[in-house]
């Protein structure tokens, strides 16, 4: 072989690693923790699949935000939606990525899953220091069968901004009007009582172990920590439990079509059967990449789970996108996210 021909050799040989390596590149993404218990087992069964793995960072939805606009990931995640006028400055698009509910967890010697009631003028007044014994007046009405201690109650909550709290805040503001007066609905609110814990995990580990605690986490947590969470009184004033039927309730009047970048909020959905802290995960990409290929791999990533991760989704109780919602968004894809390949 000629000395030519072997520098020719040499060349091709690292194109073809370099590609390679370009392909079986992690896919970076970071933000809200509440779609993170999914996404993980999502990005499992892709990289057995592909051999290409997930790089997501859980560290709340506040924290997605500022990272996909610093530009550091490909991908944020949050659970609560830009709105267009955001989207448009920030030149990004958003699209939802799936479905599940915030629950409430308590840890109160005796009470197991599902067998304590609250409502949402309840919990804001415990939120807001007004309610600090677990045999309240107020709680004992909702749980007459229950032999309520005198515990002191240890509201937990969110101390990074997140969804999560943006979803729970929103259905408060919602619940009772002296808490939109005074806290309102925000990824991150001043809470006049309790204890901070970083992301639902932080929350669900924080509620665990603390006597008397209240947290508040998204259901897959509740779920694999053995939690015990409380039923809730929804706004058609009908009791309902945390499970995939409720959170679709809630969604199914969710009018994505007409919401401009997917901006809807599914808290206090109407519905005898709607569980009423339901909420969308959603994800942010650049209409502009600034790495087209990384963002097409997302993308593929995202259409795999469209495809293939609904059972996966149900297993814990997530609600699924619908076909005709994951069509939508593949829509957006080929129209607003410029220089991607189609998936």
């Amino acid at each position: 072989m000629s000395i030519f021909n072997a520098k020719r050799l040499s060349v091709a040989v690292v194109a073809v690693v370099a590609f390679a390596g370009a392909q079986a590149a992690d896919i970076s993404g970071a933000g809200a923790t509440f779609p993170y218990p999914i996404y993980s087992k999502w990005a499992d069964a892709y990289k057995q699949q592909t051999g290409i793995g997930l790089n997501y960072q859980s560290i709340g939805s506040g924290g997605g935000i500022k990272q996909i606009k610093a530009k550091t990931v490909t991908f944020g995640a949050t659970d609560m939606p830009l709105e267009a006028k955001d989207l448009q400055e920030s030149g990004l698009v958003q699209f939802p990525m799936i479905i599940g509910g915030v629950v409430p967890v308590v840890n109160l010697k005796g009470v197991q899953g599902g067998q304590m009631v609250l409502d949402g003028a309840t919990v804001a007044s415990i939120y807001l220091g007004e309610i600090t014994k677990w045999n309240d007046a107020r709680i004992k009405k909702l749980n007459p069968a229950l032999t309520l201690p005198a515990t002191a109650i240890a509201p937990i909550y969110r101390s990074d901004g997140s969804g999560t709290n943006f979803l729970f805040s929103t259905y408060l503001s919602n619940s009772y009007p002296k808490f939109k007066e005074t806290i309102g609905a925000n990824t991150s609110v001043q809470w006049p009582v309790g204890i901070g814990a970083k992301g639902n995990e932080g929350v669900a580990n924080m509620t665990t172990q603390t006597d008397g605690a209240i947290g508040y986490v998204e259901y897959a947590y509740a779920k694999q920590n053995k939690m015990a969470y409380a039923d809730l009184i929804n706004s058609a004033g009908k009791k309902v439990a945390p499970d995939s039927d409720s959170f679709q309730a809630a969604a199914a009047n969710a009018d994505w079509a007409n919401a401009p970048g997917y901006h809807l909020i599914l808290t206090n959905q109407p519905g005898e059967k709607s569980w009423p802290i339901t909420g969308a995960s959603f994800i942010l990409v650049y209409s502009s990449p600034p790495d087209p290929a990384a963002t097409g791999a997302a993308l593929k990533f995202f259409d795999w789970a469209f495809k293939n991760g609904a059972k996966m989704a149900a297993e814990l109780d997530y609600v699924p996108l619908p076909d005709s919602l994951a069509n939508q968004i593949r829509n957006t894809w080929k129209t607003q996210v410029k220089g991607v390949p189609a998936t």
